[in-house]
Formats: structure tokens, C-alpha cells, sequence
């Protein structure tokens, strides 16, 4: 379950694994390039090295050429922020390093283990991941703005597309198109009160002083952050469902707990752990209530019936989606899924739910599956599922007339990468490099490093 909206993080694998597992240095250090006044050490790149070798990260080079010119970019990029007086927002910077913490000790199974995987105090291991982090937010923004005027017209893309030789044209996997109803089995109400009571019984122990809220939150919260006392780390009021975030925000005692709150994932009670202007750090507690076995096949029965009386033309698949489907992301759009990874209705296999994929695997655009059960993995409970296969896009190299917005993503990120060389080696002109002695023999991928 993921109480916050989706947020897509602005790093990249490597770089959100830099701080892995311990490096000796045992090279004696010394300067190896200097960009402005900023120096970049030897130990430094033989660290990050290092860390590449160990996730079995591509460099694409010699590592001793193609990591501090990397390193050197990046000093670049973070002395124009400074010129212009680019600032990260530190609400998001604490967002983010709290949740990369939390997934080291999630993954790692304890504040103790991260310490001794990294080899290295947790809190400056934290300190660390929050350095990098708002130095990522800097240079995304530094990027962005000289970015931001990149837009294709379809004559730009009909001339991109024009221009690719036939070896570098594209090859679009098999993609399909599909819609689809959704509903969740009844819930008997004695099993959402008995939900509540065990809610209240920890809520009251907690404000009498009885217990402590993160080790009940350890022992029976269903959330992904029972283990670290469903902790969720510092975020704003727009990352959290209203209902979650219209309760959170109106705590104000980090000895009391909140009265019981009611979403879409289950039903949660809540305590405050800090508040830094207009962010926070809560812990909660998720109990869902339990459908059983006959209530999923009742609803099964019931959607069955009614793609039978869309096979008899008593309704289109579209308007049981309005009235009849409780997914909320698709019922006012005929049913029709959207992609979340690209922003489209179209899905590589691969990339549909695989109870979705197996049925649609064998039907033909136009038919409607039987109804099924499936796990919505958002949520973390068991619905009931009708799909309809609306086209299927054989795999093919692109054209125009199937794949122009792909294309025009290509022309545009073409585009910014040239602007982004362009400015790199214009600012190069213009600062002061040193490359030091048996660090120059290198082909780098930028013009103008060596003077």
C-alpha cells in the first residue's frame, strides 16, 4: 500500500546506491582534476568506482576518465545553480533521503544492519543521501530551465523520423489496448467493526501510556512501514489521499493519537511525529478488512452476469463502466487503463497486471474475458475484475502513424541532450579546469576539458 501519490524520483539506480557497502581507501589521496576552485580526489572516484563494479554497473569507458569527467559536470551544473541562485526544496530533499533510508532498512531488516552494511553511522549515512540528494534536485532544475522552450511540431518530428537511418529506426514490442471493470466484494460489517475495534483498543493503549505506538505499528500494522514502526517520513499534504492527509495535518500532539480514518487501503489511525512548516513525519497503523473466499466468488458470479448482458447488447462495455465499476482511475473514461509508466492507454505485455496479461494473451480485440479475481497490488486487496481487449499493435519498427508521440519523445529528448552538450562545453570555456598529470590521456565525451 502507498499512502502517497505517485512521485517519481529524480535519481538514477547508480546514484542511489552510491553509499553501499564499505570501501577501503587505500590509495593514497591526491587532487586529480579542479573545476573552479572545487577539487575532485582520487578517492573519491576510486569510491564510486568501486561502487560500480559492485552493482555491475556499465561504465562505458576507461572509469578513471569517465567518472571524474561525470564528477566535473556535476560541479558545473551546481555552480550555475549557484549563480542563479537555484535552491532544492528541502521539504522534498527530507522526503526523499527518509524514504531511501527507510528502503535500506526495509531491505536490510534494521537501523543496525544499514550501519554495519555501510559501515558507517546511520545518521551520517543520512547526512550523506541528503547532500546527494538535494545536489540531484539542483542539477535536474538547472537542466529543466535550460530546457524548458524544447518542443517538437509535427513537422519536426515527420523530419526526425525522415532523418533516422533504417538500422536506427525503432522496434515497438507487441503493445494492446484494453479496458476494464472492476468491484470490490462486500465486505461483511461485523468484520469492519471488528477492524475498528482492534484500532481502538491500540489507540487507546498508546494514549494511556500502555504502549508504544511504533511497536504496535511493528507487530500488526499491514502497511509496508510496519517496519519502522510505520514511520512514513517527512512529505507534504498533497502526497497523501485527502482523507489520510485531512486527519494528519490537524495533529498538533505527538502524544495522542487520531481518531480512526477511513481510505481506500483500509482503515488507519495516526500519531505525529514532527512538523517542519508545511511538512510532517506521521506513523500510522493499516488494518483492512478481510473478504472471504464465498464473498470474491459471489461478486465473480455477479460481474459474470453481467458480461452477459453485455454480450447481449443490453449495455455497452462503456456504460457498465460508468455506473457498475469502482476504480476510480478508469470508470469515467470507459474503462479504459492507462499506462502509469508512460502516460498512455497502450501496454507492453510485460508491463500489465499478469492476471490481466493471461487472458488478454489469448483474446481477440473486441472480446470480453471472463470475469476474475485479482490482486490490486496498489492496495493490497483482492477485487473482481472484466476485461476488454480494445486493440492489439502487433510488434513492429515505428511509423509515423502508429507511434508518433514515441517519436516525438525521441526528437525532444534528442534535442535537450544536444542543448544540455552545447552548454556544458560553453561553460567549460569559462571555468578554470585542471586536469592533473596521468589523468588527461583520455577521449572524453565533452570538447574543451583539456586547454
Amino acid at each position: 500500500m502507498n499512502l502517497r501519490k505517485i512521485w517519481m524520483f529524480p535519481a538514477a539506480f547508480a546514484t542511489l546506491c552510491m553509499l553501499a557497502a564499505p570501501i577501503k581507501k587505500n590509495v593514497v589521496d591526491e587532487v586529480a582534476w579542479i573545476v573552479g576552485d572545487e577539487p575532485i580526489f582520487r578517492s573519491e572516484i576510486e569510491e564510486q568506482y568501486a561502487q560500480m563494479r559492485q552493482e555491475g554497473i556499465t561504465i562505458g569507458g576507461d572509469p578513471y576518465c569517465v567518472i571524474p569527467e561525470q564528477i566535473a559536470v556535476e560541479k558545473l551544473y551546481l555552480h550555475q545553480a549557484k549563480l542563479d541562485t537555484v535552491q532544492a526544496n528541502e521539504g522534498q530533499v527530507q522526503s526523499e533521503a527518509e524514504a531511501r533510508m527507510q528502503m535500506f532498512v526495509n531491505n536490510l531488516g534494521s537501523k543496525e544492519r544499514v550501519e554495519q552494511y555501510f559501515n558507517k553511522p546511520y545518521n551520517a549515512l543520512k547526512e550523506q543521501m541528503v547532500d546527494m540528494i538535494r545536489n540531484q534536485y539542483v542539477i535536474n532544475m538547472v537542466q529543466n530551465q535550460l530546457t524548458k522552450n524544447v518542443k517538437a511540431t509535427p513537422n519536426d518530428v515527420k523530419k526526425f523520423y525522415a532523418s533516422l537511418p533504417a538500422d536506427s529506426i525503432p522496434f515497438v514490442p507487441l503493445q494492446v489496448e484494453a479496458q476494464i471493470i472492476k468491484i470490490n466484494p462486500v465486505i461483511p460489517q461485523q468484520e469492519i467493526e471488528d477492524v475498528k475495534a482492534r484500532l481502538r483498543d491500540y489507540a487507546d493503549r498508546v494514549n494511556k501510556g500502555e504502549a508504544n505506538f511504533s511497536t504496535l505499528a511493528i507487530m500488526y500494522s499491514e502497511d509496508g512501514s510496519a517496519m519502522q514502526g510505520g514511520e512514513l517520513g517527512f512529505a507534504g499534504r498533497s502526497r497523501y489521499v485527502p482523507e489520510f492527509a485531512n486527519v494528519a495535518f490537524n495533529l498538533n500532539d505527538p502524544n495522542k493519537v487520531s481518531r480512526i480514518v477511513e481510505t481506500e487501503y483500509g482503515y488507519h489511525i495516526i500519531q505525529l511525529i514532527e512538523k517542519r512548516g508545511d511538512q510532517a513525519n506521521f506513523r500510522h497503523i493499516l488494518l483492512t478488512p478481510k473478504v472471504s473466499q464465498k464473498d470474491l466468488e459471489n461478486s465473480r458470479v455477479k460481474l459474470d452476469s453481467l458480461r452477459k448482458e453485455i454480450l447481449a447488447d443490453k449495455y455497452s462495455f462503456e456504460e457498465a463502466a460508468l455506473f457498475v465499476s469502482q476504480d476510480k482511475d478508469t470508470k469515467n473514461n470507459n474503462g479504459l487503463m492507462v499506462n502509469p509508466q508512460t502516460g498512455s492507454s497502450r501496454f507492453e505485455m510485460s508491463q500489465l497486471p499478469p492476471e490481466i496479461a493471461t487472458r488478454i494473451e489469448t483474446m481477440q480485440p473486441g472480446e470480453l474475458s471472463d470475469a476474475f479475481i485479482m490482486k490490486d497490488a496498489a492496495k493490497n486487496k483482492d477485487v473482481v475484475a472484466l476485461v476488454k481487449l480494445t486493440s492489439r499493435v502487433p510488434g513492429h519498427k515505428a511509423t509515423l502513424a502508429e507511434d508518433f508521440n514515441m517519436l516525438k519523445q525521441m526528437y525532444e529528448a534528442q534535442k535537450k541532450q544536444q542543448i544540455l552538450k552545447d552548454w556544458v562545453e560553453n561553460k567549460i570555456k569559462t571555468t578554470y579546469i585542471k586536469i592533473g598529470e596521468g589523468w588527461d590521456a583520455c577521449e572524453f565525451n565533452y570538447d574543451g576539458w583539456k586547454k
